[in-house]
C-alpha cells in the first residue's frame, strides 16, 4: 500500500465545517464592496518575477526571502507565485489600458504565496480580498476604503474588536530625506540594532521601525518621525483623511511608526489591528501608491488600496462565536416502495421554492436516515413512507424545536416549509 500524500506545509485545507464561515465573510465583503461601487477583476496567480522585483522593491523582505520564484522550463522565463495583488492589478490596467476613460474601484480574491513559518494565522498559501481605487487623487477616496471597511466590521459584528491606525509616509522627496535622516540616526545607535536592522540600514533604512525586536523598540522610539517632515501637499492630504474620517465617526489613532511592509506605498497608510489574535493582530492594511504605475511602466496614476486577510478574518469571526448556518433547511427520509420518486420531486419542488433540502441517497432503514437527517443540521426532517405515497402528503418532524410530526399535502409542503423556515406558520 502506498503512503499517504499530505499538503505542503503551510498550505492547508479548508474543510466544510470551516468553509461556512469562510462562506459567510466572502458573501458579506461581496455585497459591501459593491455598495461602494467596486466591480470584481480577477488576476492570475502566475505573473513575471520581475512585476514584484519592480513594484514591491527590492530590498523587501518578501522579494528578498519570501517568494516562490520559478524558471519556466519551456522558455526560461522567470515567475513568482504572487506574493500579493496589487502589483498585478497595476500590471492588468496598464495592460489594457483600463484609467483611459475613468478612473476604476475594482476588487479582486484569492490565494497569495510566501515561504515563511508557518503560524496561526500566517501561512504559506494564504487568502486575501484585495480592492484598489485607480486614478483617484485625493484623500476622499482614502478615507472612502476605510469606512468601508468600518461598515464590513459592522456587517460582520466584529466592530468593537478592531482598531484603526493610520499615518503618512510622505512623497518621495520626503522619504529620501527622511530615509537619511533614519541612518545617520541608527548609525549612531548601531550597538543596539539587531543583524536583521543592520541589514536594513543601508537598503530600506524604514522598515527597521517596523521591527518587532522588544529589545530595540526604546532606540525605535527615538528616531526621527517622517510625520514631522511632511511637506505642504503630504500634510494637507493627511490632514483631510483625518477630517473626513472624523466626519463619519470613525475612531482612529496616528501611529507615527506604521510604514507598511512594501516599497510602493506613500502618504496614506493604515492598519485594522486586533489584539485578540495574538502576534498576527493586522487583519486589514493598505494606503496609497501613486507612483506605482510609472515604476510598472505605466502613466502617472494616483491609487489607493487595502488587503483583508482571509484566515484572520476567519479567526476573529472563531473567536467572536459567529455561527455560519450552512444546514439544510430539511432533510428527507423516505423508504419502501415507491417513496424514492416521491421524495425526489418533493425535494425538487422545495428548491423551486427557495428552500434548502437534502433527499438521503443510499437507502438505509427509517432510524438510520432520522441519524443521518438530524446530524445534518436540518431544522426538519420530511418523512416519506408507502402510506403518504399513497396519500400523496409529507410528514414535516422538527428536529430543533419540540412540537408533533405532522402532514401535509405534497403541493402545500413547499409553501408550509418556507412559511416555516421564515419563522411564521401559514
Amino acid at each position: 500500500m502506498a503512503d499517504a500524500l499530505q499538503a505542503v506545509k503551510g498550505m492547508n485545507d479548508v474543510l466544510p465545517g470551516e468553509a461556512s464561515l469562510w462562506q459567510r465573510f466572502e458573501d458579506v465583503a461581496r455585497r459591501v464592496f459593491a455598495q461602494y461601487g467596486y466591480r470584481n477583476l480577477r488576476v492570475p496567480i502566475v505573473e513575471p518575477t520581475a512585476l514584484f522585483v519592480r513594484g514591491i522593491g527590492e530590498h523587501t523582505d518578501v522579494v528578498e526571502k519570501e517568494m516562490y520564484s520559478f524558471e519556466d522550463r519551456l522558455n526560461g522565463e522567470r515567475l513568482t507565485l504572487r506574493p500579493e495583488a496589487t502589483a498585478g492589478i497595476v500590471r492588468a490596467a496598464i495592460e489594457h489600458n483600463l484609467c483611459y476613460e475613468r478612473p476604476q474601484r475594482v476588487w479582486t480574491a484569492g490565494a497569495m504565496f510566501r515561504h515563511e513559518r508557518p503560524q496561526k494565522g500566517r501561512y504559506r498559501q494564504f487568502h486575501q480580498f484585495d480592492v484598489e481605487a485607480l486614478g483617484f487623487a485625493g484623500p476622499d477616496v482614502d478615507a472612502e476604503q476605510i469606512v468601508l471597511l468600518a461598515r464590513l466590521w459592522r456587517e460582520l459584528g466584529l466592530d468593537r474588536g478592531i482598531t484603526l491606525h493610520v499615518n503618512s509616509i510622505g512623497d518621495a522627496d520626503e522619504r529620501r530625506a527622511h530615509r537619511q535622516a533614519l541612518i545617520d540616526y541608527f548609525e549612531r545607535h548601531a550597538e543596539q540594532l539587531d543583524d536583521d536592522a543592520k541589514r536594513r540600514l543601508h537598503a530600506n533604512p524604514l522598515r527597521i521601525l517596523d521591527s518587532k525586536n522588544l529589545a530595540m523598540q526604546a532606540v525605535i522610539a527615538g528616531a526621527p518621525r517622517l510625520l514631522d517632515r511632511l511637506g505642504g501637499a503630504s500634510r494637507a492630504h493627511f490632514d483631510g483623511l483625518q477630517q473626513l474620517l472624523a466626519d463619519h465617526g470613525i475612531a482612529f489613532a496616528v501611529n507615527a511608526r506604521l510604514v507598511r511592509g512594501l516599497d510602493y506605498y506613500n502618504r496614506t497608510v493604515f492598519e485594522w489591528v486586533t489584539d485578540r489574535l495574538g502576534a498576527q493582530g493586522t487583519v486589514a492594511g493598505g494606503g496609497r501608491y501613486d507612483g506605482l504605475f510609472e515604476q510598472l511602466g505605466g502613466k502617472p496614476t494616483p491609487a489607493c488600496g487595502f488587503a483583508i486577510g482571509v484566515e484572520r478574518m476567519v479567526l476573529l469571526l472563531q473567536e467572536a462565536g459567529t455561527a455560519a448556518a450552512d444546514a439544510p433547511a430539511a432533510y428527507i427520509v423516505h423508504a419502501g416502495e415507491g417513496t424514492q420518486r416521491l421524495a425526489a420531486i418533493a425535494g425538487e419542488s422545495l428548491r423551486d421554492a427557495g428552500v434548502d433540502v437534502v433527499v438521503n441517497a443510499g437507502g438505509g432503514s427509517f432510524k438510520s436516515q432520522m441519524k443521518k437527517a438530524d446530524a445534518s443540521g436540518a431544522r426538519f426532517a420530511l418523512v416519506i413512507g408507502e402510506d403518504e405515497v399513497a396519500a400523496n402528503t409529507v410528514g414535516i418532524k422538527p428536529l430543533r424545536e419540540s412540537g408533533d410530526q405532522t402532514t401535509v399535502p405534497l403541493a402545500a409542503l413547499a409553501s408550509t416549509l418556507a412559511a416555516r423556515t421564515m419563522g411564521s406558520e401559514p
